[in-house]
Protein backbone atom coordinates (compact mmCIF):
# COMPACT_ATOMS: atom_id res chain seq x y z
CA UNK A 1 0.00 0.00 0.00
CA UNK A 2 1.63 3.43 -0.98
CA UNK A 3 2.13 5.47 2.06
CA UNK A 4 1.58 9.02 -0.97
CA UNK A 5 1.94 9.42 -3.99
CA UNK A 6 4.98 11.29 -5.23
CA UNK A 7 4.16 14.16 -7.66
CA UNK A 8 7.02 14.03 -10.21
CA UNK A 9 7.23 17.99 -11.51
CA UNK A 10 10.26 17.35 -13.22
CA UNK A 11 13.21 15.25 -13.89
CA UNK A 12 16.40 14.75 -11.66
CA UNK A 13 19.37 17.00 -14.17
CA UNK A 14 22.10 16.46 -11.36
CA UNK A 15 23.43 14.29 -8.76
CA UNK A 16 21.98 17.22 -5.82
CA UNK A 17 18.27 16.64 -7.17
CA UNK A 18 18.53 12.68 -8.15
CA UNK A 19 19.58 12.44 -4.83
CA UNK A 20 17.13 14.66 -2.96
CA UNK A 21 14.28 12.15 -5.57
CA UNK A 22 15.39 9.44 -4.24
CA UNK A 23 15.02 10.17 -0.84
CA UNK A 24 11.30 11.48 -1.61
CA UNK A 25 10.53 8.40 -3.56
CA UNK A 26 11.65 6.34 -0.56
CA UNK A 27 9.25 8.29 1.78
CA UNK A 28 6.50 7.68 -0.53
CA UNK A 29 6.94 4.02 -0.28
CA UNK A 30 6.61 3.76 3.56
CA UNK A 31 3.91 1.39 5.06
CA UNK A 32 0.98 3.86 5.11
CA UNK A 33 -0.43 0.56 8.69
CA UNK A 34 2.06 2.67 11.14
CA UNK A 35 1.07 5.95 10.03
CA UNK A 36 -1.93 8.10 11.83
CA UNK A 37 -4.81 9.10 9.59
CA UNK A 38 -4.90 12.25 8.03
CA UNK A 39 -8.56 14.04 8.64
CA UNK A 40 -11.18 13.38 5.41
CA UNK A 41 -12.12 16.36 4.15
CA UNK A 42 -14.99 17.18 1.61
CA UNK A 43 -12.11 19.19 -0.54
CA UNK A 44 -11.05 22.72 -0.28
CA UNK A 45 -13.04 25.97 -0.79
CA UNK A 46 -11.91 27.90 -3.42
CA UNK A 47 -12.19 31.63 -2.98
CA UNK A 48 -11.73 33.60 -6.64
CA UNK A 49 -10.38 37.01 -6.67
CA UNK A 50 -13.53 38.48 -6.81
CA UNK A 51 -14.81 36.94 -3.27
CA UNK A 52 -12.08 38.24 -0.72
CA UNK A 53 -10.18 41.53 -0.59
CA UNK A 54 -6.77 40.78 -1.44
CA UNK A 55 -4.77 42.62 -3.83
CA UNK A 56 -1.25 41.43 -5.48
CA UNK A 57 -0.59 44.88 -5.50
CA UNK A 58 0.12 44.91 -1.76
CA UNK A 59 1.84 41.47 -1.58
CA UNK A 60 5.97 42.41 -1.54
CA UNK A 61 7.96 42.30 -4.85
CA UNK A 62 10.11 39.76 -3.24
CA UNK A 63 7.80 37.67 -1.96
CA UNK A 64 6.19 37.60 -5.83
CA UNK A 65 9.54 37.16 -7.39
CA UNK A 66 9.84 33.70 -4.92
CA UNK A 67 6.43 32.41 -5.82
CA UNK A 68 6.81 32.69 -9.43
CA UNK A 69 10.28 31.29 -9.66
CA UNK A 70 9.28 28.14 -7.47
CA UNK A 71 6.64 28.04 -9.66
CA UNK A 72 8.75 28.18 -12.90
CA UNK A 73 10.68 25.73 -11.92
CA UNK A 74 8.08 23.20 -11.94
CA UNK A 75 6.68 23.07 -7.89
CA UNK A 76 3.86 24.52 -6.15
CA UNK A 77 4.10 27.56 -4.13
CA UNK A 78 1.59 29.94 -2.18
CA UNK A 79 1.44 32.84 0.07
CA UNK A 80 0.07 31.32 3.72
CA UNK A 81 -0.06 32.50 7.20
CA UNK A 82 -0.03 34.84 8.93
CA UNK A 83 0.65 37.93 5.46
CA UNK A 84 -2.74 36.05 4.68
CA UNK A 85 -4.69 36.65 7.17
CA UNK A 86 -3.60 40.07 7.71
CA UNK A 87 -4.19 40.82 4.00
CA UNK A 88 -7.59 39.96 4.16
CA UNK A 89 -7.81 42.36 7.88
CA UNK A 90 -6.93 45.09 5.48
CA UNK A 91 -3.23 45.27 7.31
CA UNK A 92 0.39 45.82 6.22
CA UNK A 93 2.12 42.15 6.83
CA UNK A 94 5.03 42.29 8.62
CA UNK A 95 6.14 38.86 6.90
CA UNK A 96 5.74 37.61 3.65
CA UNK A 97 5.52 32.99 3.92
CA UNK A 98 5.99 31.00 1.33
CA UNK A 99 5.05 27.26 1.43
CA UNK A 100 6.02 24.74 -1.69
CA UNK A 101 6.31 21.50 -2.72
CA UNK A 102 9.96 21.75 -2.77
CA UNK A 103 12.14 20.38 0.02
CA UNK A 104 14.68 22.70 1.32
CA UNK A 105 17.84 21.29 -0.55
CA UNK A 106 15.59 21.68 -4.16
CA UNK A 107 15.06 25.58 -2.98
CA UNK A 108 18.15 25.94 -2.12
CA UNK A 109 19.19 24.91 -5.64
CA UNK A 110 16.41 27.31 -7.12
CA UNK A 111 17.87 30.55 -5.40
CA UNK A 112 21.38 31.31 -4.67
CA UNK A 113 20.67 33.85 -1.65
CA UNK A 114 19.07 31.25 0.11
CA UNK A 115 19.92 29.89 3.16
CA UNK A 116 18.55 26.61 5.44
CA UNK A 117 17.54 26.93 8.57
CA UNK A 118 16.64 25.25 11.74
CA UNK A 119 16.55 21.57 13.46
CA UNK A 120 13.14 21.41 14.29
CA UNK A 121 11.69 23.01 11.69
CA UNK A 122 13.93 23.01 8.55
CA UNK A 123 13.19 26.19 7.06
CA UNK A 124 14.51 28.61 3.58
CA UNK A 125 15.35 31.99 4.32
CA UNK A 126 16.06 33.67 1.01
CA UNK A 127 17.45 37.01 1.40
CA UNK A 128 16.61 39.93 -0.40
CA UNK A 129 18.96 42.70 1.15
CA UNK A 130 17.41 43.15 4.22
CA UNK A 131 13.99 41.50 3.84
CA UNK A 132 13.73 37.66 4.26
CA UNK A 133 11.10 35.19 2.57
CA UNK A 134 10.85 32.48 4.31
CA UNK A 135 9.44 29.43 2.52
CA UNK A 136 8.87 26.18 4.36
CA UNK A 137 7.97 22.35 3.30
CA UNK A 138 4.66 21.04 2.98
CA UNK A 139 4.40 19.42 6.11
CA UNK A 140 3.05 15.85 6.41
CA UNK A 141 0.44 14.75 8.91
CA UNK A 142 1.41 11.70 9.32
CA UNK A 143 3.78 10.07 11.87
CA UNK A 144 5.01 6.88 13.55
CA UNK A 145 3.05 5.89 17.03
CA UNK A 146 6.42 5.67 18.84
CA UNK A 147 8.60 8.55 16.81
CA UNK A 148 11.68 9.48 18.89
CA UNK A 149 10.98 13.20 17.88
CA UNK A 150 7.78 13.16 20.08
CA UNK A 151 8.09 12.91 23.86
CA UNK A 152 5.86 11.01 26.09
CA UNK A 153 2.96 14.08 26.50
CA UNK A 154 2.70 15.11 23.04
CA UNK A 155 5.46 17.06 22.38
CA UNK A 156 6.87 17.30 18.87
CA UNK A 157 10.45 18.07 19.15
CA UNK A 158 11.51 17.90 15.40
CA UNK A 159 9.10 18.19 12.48
CA UNK A 160 10.40 17.58 9.50
CA UNK A 161 7.83 14.74 7.75
CA UNK A 162 6.93 16.20 4.48
CA UNK A 163 3.70 15.87 2.89
CA UNK A 164 0.85 17.51 0.32
CA UNK A 165 -1.19 21.45 0.58
CA UNK A 166 -3.86 19.29 2.05
CA UNK A 167 -2.15 17.90 5.05
CA UNK A 168 -0.51 20.74 5.54
CA UNK A 169 -3.06 22.53 5.99
CA UNK A 170 -4.04 20.17 9.08
CA UNK A 171 -0.80 20.80 10.46
CA UNK A 172 -1.10 24.66 11.63
CA UNK A 173 -2.35 25.50 14.32
CA UNK A 174 -5.64 28.20 13.45
CA UNK A 175 -8.15 28.15 11.02
CA UNK A 176 -7.33 31.64 10.31
CA UNK A 177 -3.83 31.38 9.53
CA UNK A 178 -4.30 28.31 6.96
CA UNK A 179 -5.55 30.46 4.31
CA UNK A 180 -3.58 30.36 1.17
CA UNK A 181 -3.45 32.24 -1.34
CA UNK A 182 -2.61 31.17 -4.71
CA UNK A 183 -0.77 33.63 -7.56
CA UNK A 184 -1.46 31.48 -10.18
CA UNK A 185 -5.11 32.58 -10.41
CA UNK A 186 -5.25 35.45 -6.75
CA UNK A 187 -7.39 32.58 -5.53
CA UNK A 188 -7.94 32.04 -1.51
CA UNK A 189 -7.70 27.83 -0.98
CA UNK A 190 -9.38 27.36 2.43
CA UNK A 191 -8.92 23.92 3.74
CA UNK A 192 -10.49 24.30 7.33
CA UNK A 193 -13.06 27.05 7.70
CA UNK A 194 -10.80 30.01 8.28
CA UNK A 195 -12.65 32.30 5.90
CA UNK A 196 -15.82 31.85 8.07
CA UNK A 197 -13.93 32.17 11.43
CA UNK A 198 -12.03 35.29 9.76
CA UNK A 199 -15.51 36.93 9.30
CA UNK A 200 -16.86 36.09 12.92
CA UNK A 201 -13.85 37.41 14.17
CA UNK A 202 -13.09 33.71 15.74
CA UNK A 203 -9.58 32.44 16.64
CA UNK A 204 -10.23 28.40 16.06
CA UNK A 205 -7.87 25.56 17.03
CA UNK A 206 -7.70 22.90 13.91
CA UNK A 207 -8.25 19.57 15.54
CA UNK A 208 -8.36 18.53 19.37
CA UNK A 209 -7.27 21.47 21.20
CA UNK A 210 -5.72 19.86 23.85
CA UNK A 211 -3.80 17.85 21.58
CA UNK A 212 -2.10 20.15 19.57
CA UNK A 213 -1.72 22.38 22.78
CA UNK A 214 -0.05 19.15 24.18
CA UNK A 215 1.89 18.66 20.29
CA UNK A 216 2.99 22.78 21.26
CA UNK A 217 2.03 24.03 24.62
CA UNK A 218 3.57 27.54 22.97
CA UNK A 219 0.27 27.16 21.06
CA UNK A 220 -1.17 28.73 24.41
CA UNK A 221 0.74 32.09 24.28
CA UNK A 222 0.51 32.19 20.48
CA UNK A 223 -3.62 31.97 21.04
CA UNK A 224 -3.33 35.19 23.23
CA UNK A 225 -1.71 36.85 21.07
CA UNK A 226 -3.23 36.99 18.31
CA UNK A 227 -6.80 37.04 20.02
CA UNK A 228 -5.80 40.25 21.45
CA UNK A 229 -3.66 41.39 18.27
CA UNK A 230 -6.05 40.56 15.88
CA UNK A 231 -9.50 41.79 18.06
CA UNK A 232 -10.70 38.14 17.74
CA UNK A 233 -12.83 36.29 20.36
CA UNK A 234 -10.90 32.70 21.65
CA UNK A 235 -13.36 30.13 20.33
CA UNK A 236 -14.30 28.38 23.60
CA UNK A 237 -13.39 24.66 23.16
CA UNK A 238 -9.74 26.91 22.34
CA UNK A 239 -9.92 28.78 25.85
CA UNK A 240 -11.24 25.73 28.23
CA UNK A 241 -8.11 23.85 28.74
CA UNK A 242 -6.10 26.28 28.67
CA UNK A 243 -6.29 26.57 32.65
CA UNK A 244 -5.32 23.29 33.33
CA UNK A 245 -2.28 22.93 30.82
CA UNK A 246 -0.64 26.61 31.51
CA UNK A 247 1.74 24.53 34.06
CA UNK A 248 3.41 22.60 30.23
CA UNK A 249 4.71 25.49 29.35
CA UNK A 250 7.52 24.78 32.05
CA UNK A 251 9.02 22.15 29.93
CA UNK A 252 9.89 24.36 27.05
CA UNK A 253 13.00 25.64 26.75
CA UNK A 254 13.69 28.84 28.06
CA UNK A 255 15.51 30.38 25.22
CA UNK A 256 12.58 29.66 23.24
CA UNK A 257 9.95 30.99 25.74
CA UNK A 258 11.95 34.69 25.81
CA UNK A 259 11.43 34.49 22.25
CA UNK A 260 7.48 34.22 22.96
CA UNK A 261 7.48 36.92 25.45
CA UNK A 262 8.88 39.55 23.02
CA UNK A 263 6.22 38.80 20.87
CA UNK A 264 3.54 39.15 23.54
CA UNK A 265 4.51 41.95 24.99
CA UNK A 266 6.10 44.25 22.55
CA UNK A 267 3.20 44.42 19.95
CA UNK A 268 1.36 47.14 21.22
CA UNK A 269 -1.00 45.20 22.81
CA UNK A 270 1.03 44.93 26.07
CA UNK A 271 -1.38 45.66 28.70
CA UNK A 272 -4.07 43.53 27.10
CA UNK A 273 -1.62 40.61 26.76
CA UNK A 274 -0.92 40.62 30.85
CA UNK A 275 -4.52 40.39 32.09
CA UNK A 276 -5.38 37.28 29.41
CA UNK A 277 -2.03 35.92 30.70
CA UNK A 278 -3.11 36.05 34.04
CA UNK A 279 -6.99 35.23 33.49
CA UNK A 280 -5.69 31.89 32.29
CA UNK A 281 -2.87 31.03 34.42
CA UNK A 282 -0.46 31.34 32.29
CA UNK A 283 1.12 34.09 33.71
CA UNK A 284 2.66 32.48 36.52
CA UNK A 285 4.55 29.88 34.04
CA UNK A 286 6.20 32.49 32.73
CA UNK A 287 7.18 34.71 35.95
CA UNK A 288 7.11 32.86 38.60
CA UNK A 289 8.50 35.14 41.69
CA UNK A 290 6.04 38.12 40.19
CA UNK A 291 3.21 36.68 39.87
CA UNK A 292 3.95 35.57 43.41
CA UNK A 293 3.96 39.29 44.19
CA UNK A 294 0.86 40.13 42.54
CA UNK A 295 -0.81 37.59 44.69
CA UNK A 296 0.32 39.42 47.85
CA UNK A 297 0.13 43.23 46.92
CA UNK A 298 -0.80 45.74 49.22
CA UNK A 299 -2.70 49.18 48.19
CA UNK A 300 -2.22 48.00 44.30
CA UNK A 301 1.24 47.80 44.00
CA UNK A 302 2.83 46.14 42.21
CA UNK A 303 0.15 45.83 40.15
CA UNK A 304 -0.46 49.48 39.02
CA UNK A 305 3.33 49.75 38.53
CA UNK A 306 3.63 46.73 36.16
CA UNK A 307 0.10 48.17 34.64
CA UNK A 308 2.03 51.50 34.12
CA UNK A 309 4.55 50.32 32.36
CA UNK A 310 3.14 48.07 30.05
CA UNK A 311 0.90 50.74 29.26
CA UNK A 312 4.13 53.48 28.97
CA UNK A 313 5.34 50.02 26.33
CA UNK A 314 2.62 50.26 24.13
CA UNK A 315 2.62 54.04 23.97
CA UNK A 316 5.98 54.23 22.55
CA UNK A 317 5.43 51.53 19.87
CA UNK A 318 2.15 52.83 19.20
CA UNK A 319 4.23 56.47 18.54
CA UNK A 320 6.84 54.14 16.65
CA UNK A 321 9.70 54.77 19.08
CA UNK A 322 12.42 52.60 19.80
CA UNK A 323 11.40 49.92 22.98
CA UNK A 324 14.18 47.82 24.89
CA UNK A 325 13.11 44.34 26.19
CA UNK A 326 15.14 44.93 29.29
CA UNK A 327 13.33 47.84 30.54
CA UNK A 328 10.42 45.91 29.96
CA UNK A 329 11.92 42.91 31.65
CA UNK A 330 12.92 45.26 34.32
CA UNK A 331 9.82 46.01 35.25
CA UNK A 332 8.06 42.74 35.29
CA UNK A 333 11.13 41.50 37.52
CA UNK A 334 11.41 44.61 39.89
CA UNK A 335 9.18 43.95 42.56
CA UNK A 336 10.80 40.67 43.60
CA UNK A 337 14.36 42.24 43.21
CA UNK A 338 13.00 44.96 45.61
CA UNK A 339 11.47 42.77 48.26
CA UNK A 340 14.92 40.92 48.08
CA UNK A 341 17.07 43.91 48.52
CA UNK A 342 14.57 45.77 51.23
CA UNK A 343 14.97 42.42 53.22
CA UNK A 344 18.63 42.59 53.05
CA UNK A 345 18.66 46.47 53.87
CA UNK A 346 16.45 45.54 57.27
CA UNK A 347 19.55 43.12 57.72
CA UNK A 348 21.46 46.05 57.85
CA UNK A 349 23.11 45.13 54.54
CA UNK A 350 24.57 48.33 51.97
CA UNK A 351 21.93 49.63 49.42
CA UNK A 352 23.64 49.10 46.86
CA UNK A 353 25.21 45.32 47.69
CA UNK A 354 21.62 44.42 48.17
CA UNK A 355 20.17 45.42 45.40
CA UNK A 356 22.93 43.61 43.73
CA UNK A 357 22.64 40.37 45.28
CA UNK A 358 19.11 40.50 44.84
CA UNK A 359 19.58 41.30 41.02
CA UNK A 360 21.50 38.04 40.71
CA UNK A 361 19.29 35.97 42.83
CA UNK A 362 16.62 36.96 40.54
CA UNK A 363 17.90 36.90 37.46
CA UNK A 364 19.48 33.67 38.29
CA UNK A 365 16.16 31.91 39.36
CA UNK A 366 14.41 34.16 36.51
CA UNK A 367 16.79 32.54 33.89
CA UNK A 368 14.94 29.17 34.27
CA UNK A 369 11.78 29.87 32.83
CA UNK A 370 13.26 32.45 30.17
CA UNK A 371 16.86 32.28 29.39
CA UNK A 372 18.10 36.14 29.11
CA UNK A 373 20.88 37.07 26.57
CA UNK A 374 23.67 38.92 27.98
CA UNK A 375 22.49 42.11 26.13
CA UNK A 376 19.21 42.10 28.28
CA UNK A 377 20.49 40.79 31.81
CA UNK A 378 23.40 43.00 31.95
CA UNK A 379 21.02 46.72 31.64
CA UNK A 380 18.01 45.08 33.50
CA UNK A 381 20.92 45.00 36.52
CA UNK A 382 22.42 47.97 36.23
CA UNK A 383 18.90 49.91 36.15
CA UNK A 384 17.83 48.00 39.51
CA UNK A 385 20.90 49.02 41.31
CA UNK A 386 20.97 52.37 40.28
CA UNK A 387 17.76 52.98 42.19
CA UNK A 388 19.52 53.00 45.02
CA UNK A 389 22.00 55.95 44.05
CA UNK A 390 19.21 58.12 43.18
CA UNK A 391 18.70 58.88 46.93
CA UNK A 392 22.49 60.42 46.92
CA UNK A 393 21.80 63.85 45.86
CA UNK A 394 24.93 65.78 47.55
CA UNK A 395 28.13 66.41 46.84
CA UNK A 396 29.79 64.93 43.44
CA UNK A 397 27.58 61.28 43.20
CA UNK A 398 24.86 63.29 41.09
CA UNK A 399 27.38 64.29 38.84
CA UNK A 400 29.04 60.69 38.52
CA UNK A 401 25.23 59.25 38.33
CA UNK A 402 24.48 61.55 35.31
CA UNK A 403 27.66 60.60 33.38
CA UNK A 404 26.36 56.89 33.88
CA UNK A 405 25.78 55.07 30.59
CA UNK A 406 22.43 53.51 31.71
CA UNK A 407 21.65 56.59 33.41
CA UNK A 408 18.61 57.53 31.47
CA UNK A 409 16.45 54.45 31.48
CA UNK A 410 17.44 54.12 34.82
CA UNK A 411 15.88 57.63 35.34
CA UNK A 412 12.97 56.78 33.31
CA UNK A 413 12.60 54.11 35.87
CA UNK A 414 12.75 56.26 38.70
CA UNK A 415 9.83 58.14 37.33
CA UNK A 416 7.84 55.63 36.80
CA UNK A 417 8.08 54.31 40.16
CA UNK A 418 6.86 57.72 41.34
CA UNK A 419 4.07 57.88 39.71
CA UNK A 420 2.59 54.83 40.64
CA UNK A 421 3.05 56.12 44.40
CA UNK A 422 6.67 53.41 44.69
CA UNK A 423 8.83 56.52 44.70
CA UNK A 424 8.71 60.07 46.51
CA UNK A 425 7.48 62.52 43.45
CA UNK A 426 9.88 65.37 44.93
CA UNK A 427 13.08 62.86 44.19
CA UNK A 428 11.87 62.36 40.93
CA UNK A 429 10.79 66.29 40.15
CA UNK A 430 14.53 66.75 41.46
CA UNK A 431 16.96 64.30 39.09
CA UNK A 432 14.07 65.82 36.39
CA UNK A 433 15.37 69.72 37.18
CA UNK A 434 18.91 68.55 37.85
CA UNK A 435 19.08 67.28 33.91
CA UNK A 436 17.96 70.46 32.21
CA UNK A 437 19.95 73.00 35.20
CA UNK A 438 23.08 74.81 34.58
CA UNK A 439 26.39 73.95 35.73
CA UNK A 440 25.80 76.82 38.46
CA UNK A 441 22.15 75.70 39.36
CA UNK A 442 23.39 71.64 39.45
CA UNK A 443 26.36 72.53 42.27
CA UNK A 444 23.76 74.89 44.18
CA UNK A 445 21.44 71.97 44.42
CA UNK A 446 24.14 68.93 45.26
CA UNK A 447 25.15 71.15 48.29
CA UNK A 448 21.56 71.40 49.38
CA UNK A 449 20.53 67.86 48.48
CA UNK A 450 17.48 66.60 48.88
CA UNK A 451 16.11 63.87 52.04
CA UNK A 452 13.13 61.27 52.29
CA UNK A 453 10.07 63.58 52.53
CA UNK A 454 11.30 66.32 49.95
CA UNK A 455 12.85 68.38 52.17
CA UNK A 456 15.76 70.30 51.58
CA UNK A 457 18.74 69.67 54.00
CA UNK A 458 22.69 71.54 53.78
CA UNK A 459 25.24 69.51 53.07
CA UNK A 460 27.24 67.71 55.73
CA UNK A 461 31.20 69.33 56.10
CA UNK A 462 33.46 66.40 57.32
CA UNK A 463 35.50 67.70 60.45
CA UNK A 464 38.79 67.54 59.83
CA UNK A 465 41.51 66.15 62.01
CA UNK A 466 43.22 68.70 64.38
CA UNK A 467 46.89 68.87 62.97
CA UNK A 468 49.50 67.46 64.66
CA UNK A 469 51.93 69.92 66.55
CA UNK A 470 55.28 69.20 67.49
Amino acid sequence: MIHAQLPITKQPTNPLELFTFIKRLIGALRPAATAAPVPVAPGPRIYSRSEHSISRTLISDHALKVLYRLRKAGYQAYLVGGCVRDLLLGREPKDFDVVTDAHPEEIKAVFRNCRLIGRRFRLAHVHFGEEIIEVATFRALTREPHDEHVTEGGRILRDNVYGTIEEDAFRRDFTVNALYYNISDFSVIDYVGGMDDHRKASLRLIGDPEQRYREDPVRMLRAIRFAVKLGFTLHPSCAEPIHRLAELLRDIPAARLYDEIVKLFLGGYAVQTFEQLRHFRLFGSLFPETESCLARESGGFPLIFVAKALERTDQRVQEDKAVAPYFLFSALLWEPVRSRAEARIAQGENAVVAYQEAASEVISRQARHTAFPKTIGIPMREIWVLQSRFDKTQGGRPFRLLSHPRFRAAYDFLVLRAETGEAEPELAEWWTRFQSADEAEQKAMTRTGRKPGGKSRPRKRRKRPPVATA
